[in-house]
């Protein structure tokens, strides 16, 4: 009659040959599936190689010119902001030039004004004056000229003198 350790020798055996006979269906399974995706990489592989071998050719045509580009964009904003720097400088001193002309202008005029406003002055003292004392001294002879007109009408005492309307409200 066997004896235990027999039985759990023999369910030891079993079970190796059983793990065993499973890690060679894993094995073969994984080998299958392996190939299976190297099958897939080499198709996609047979596919993208010349979309990018046109790829690389593309970049190899365009990137001198894309250089260019570059290089000429660069130029352009090189120049552009030289200009705008000249042109900053040139309207600026414009407007020093323009400013210290009506500065000039301003005293210019300030001064005439001042003159003319003077000489009105000048004028309205010297020659206003002297005019509105003959008028006063005109209108008294011519006055006096009718108070004695009116004692030589016959039958008529003194007449009060005829109200003429006021020149005086004419000259300044």
């Amino acid at each position: 009659m066997p004896t235990w350790p027999a039985y759990f020798v023999v369910i030891i055996a079993v079970a190796f040959v059983l793990q065993t006979a499973i890690l060679a269906a894993v094995y073969f399974q994984t080998k299958k599936s392996s190939e299976q995706v190297m099958r897939i990489a080499n198709d996609l592989h047979a596919r993208i190689a010349p979309v990018i071998s046109r790829v690389e050719m593309l970049v190899g045509e365009t990137q001198p010119r894309i250089v260019n580009m570059v290089n000429d964009a660069s130029e352009v904003v090189h120049i552009a902001r030289n200009q705008a720097q000249k042109v900053d400088r040139v309207m600026t001193e414009a407007l020093d030039r323009v400013r210290i002309q009506l500065l000039h202008t301003d005293r210019i005029l300030t001064g005439v004004l001042e003159t003319v406003e003077d000489a009105g002055s000048t004028v309205k003292h010297t020659v206003m004056g002297p005019i509105q004392q003959a008028t006063a001294v005109i209108r008294g002879i011519k006055t006096g000229i009718d108070v004695l007109r009116s004692f030589r009408r016959p039958g008529s005492g003194p007449a009060a003198p005829p109200s003429e309307p006021s020149d005086e409200g004419l000259f300044i």
